[in-house]
């Protein structure tokens, strides 16, 4: 009778500890969840890497931004200055361009104001871009001396009232002797020169009213020659005060600047 009821008890608790054990199905589960979260940690690690590349290149994208952008400023100030540079340029083109014209209108109101002296020693021309008038030295003084005689007091007078039509012109007055010795006190040939330039100027100055800043005075002696001292002919070619006009470009270029 006892081993009647301990049999079923034993079976029962069989099953139960069969039943109470891991199964297939949830050892299969387990395992799944095992690949999975195997796939979830190496995602994550992958998702990691992939964040931080995307965050090195978003420094980059950073970077460049800001060079592009001092790029950007640079070529802008660049492109203003070319800008302020190309309307200097074309400014000083065309203030060049207009004392050209002027230099050849003079030339020709030149020709015409001395042309009562061009028998006389007076001679206008244009060279290398500028206007010169060359006064001999038989019309302007006495021989060895640095006064100025009527005629040529006379010829300055057409000089200057034409000179003062073009206030924007540099005068060069140059005074030149030949190469024969000339001694007179203190004074030679270099000196000569010299004071007849300073005479022309300040007649100029004092009696025809050109404005002395545009005036400057200088003495070559014998040492611009234009033909040959050993000729009586040449060395009267030599011995001659030249005006010669031409652009105060200093002063136009600093005109121009201040614009």
């Amino acid at each position: 009778m006892l081993q009647k009821k301990i049999i079923p008890t034993l079976v029962i608790a069989i099953l139960l500890f069969s039943s109470c054990g891991p199964s297939k199905k949830l050892r299969s589960a387990n395992d799944k969840i095992a690949a999975q979260e195997a796939n979830i940690s190496i995602l994550t690690s992958k998702n990691n890497e992939l964040q931080k590349q995307v965050d090195d290149l978003n420094k980059q994208v950073g970077d460049l931004t800001a060079s592009n952008k001092a790029v950007n400023d640079e070529f802008s100030r660049y492109k203003s200055n070319c800008d302020v540079t190309t309307q200097k340029y074309n400014e000083l083109v065309a203030a060049i361009t207009e004392i050209n014209n002027s230099l050849d209108e003079l030339e020709r109101k030149l020709q015409e104001a001395m042309a009562d002296f061009k028998d006389k020693g007076v001679e206008v021309l244009m060279k290398d871009g500028l206007v010169y008038v060359k006064l001999q030295d038989n019309l302007m003084y006495k021989s060895g001396s640095s006064a100025l005689s009527k005629e040529g007091k006379k010829a300055l007078g057409s000089l200057g009232a034409a000179l003062n039509e073009y206030p924007k012109l540099k005068v060069y007055v140059v005074g030149n002797t030949d190469d024969k010795k000339f001694k007179k006190g203190s004074s030679d040939n270099l000196s000569l020169s010299t004071e007849r330039a300073n005479g022309v100027v300040r007649t100029l100055t004092n009696d025809y009213k050109v404005d002395p800043t545009r005036l400057v005075a200088a003495g070559k002696g014998r040492y611009a020659p234009v033909a040959d001292n050993s000729t009586e002919e040449g060395r009267a070619q030599n011995r001659r005060t030249e005006i010669i006009l031409n652009p105060d470009l200093v002063r136009l270029w600093e005109s121009v600047r201040k614009n």
